[in-house]
């Protein structure tokens, strides 16, 4: 999936920080707290929706905890698509179908797709990774079991580091 670059300014910094810190802040607060106009906090709004950078205003949701304590990783080797055979796409379908594939990325390396999933214990894991290699597609798969969550996915230090890139240096 290709998107547009958008270059981040100070202001679109400020806004989407605020908004991943406080989701629920709404419209008018948030151009109260920043001291611009509400129209103006809409209109960007809108223009980094309508660009991609935003792309959604749902809940963050965390597996965990709703049963699924069990995180792994599993590298994917799939035979390559041919006119008899199923590619990248065929397998990306078939996973998509498993509730429990959080996300699929096609991959350089050893292996050819790197798979997050949950299950609600190390045995239903099992069970999940049979669901997995039942594509004939998928040759092999090698999975690690996470232990602990260091740093969550984030991305609100690249906001920052964006937005006082394209910032004027301020005075001291």
């Amino acid at each position: 999936m290709t998107t547009a670059t958008h270059q981040l300014d100070d202001l679109d910094g400020r806004l989407l920080s605020l908004f991943t810190q406080e989701p629920r802040i709404g419209v008018l607060e948030c151009s109260r707290r920043l001291g611009v106009a509400r129209g103006t906090v809409q209109a960007r709004l809108d223009r980094l929706a309508r660009g991609g950078v935003i792309t959604g205003w749902g809940p963050e949701l965390d597996a965990a905890a709703m049963g699924w304590t069990v995180t792994a990783f599993a590298t994917l080797e799939i035979r390559q698509a041919s006119p008899d055979r199923p590619g990248h796409d065929a397998v990306a379908a078939h996973l998509a179908r498993i509730p429990e594939v959080l996300e699929v990325h096609t991959i350089t390396g050893a292996g050819d797709m790197f798979v997050r999933i949950v299950a609600r214990s190390n045995a239903d894991l099992q069970r999940v990774i049979d669901r997995v290699v039942e594509s004939e597609a998928v040759v092999r798969t090698s999975t690690v079991i996470a232990l602990a969550t260091q740093i969550p996915y984030r991305v609100q230090p690249l906001v920052r580091l964006a937005s006082t890139a394209t910032s004027p240096a301020k005075s001291s």
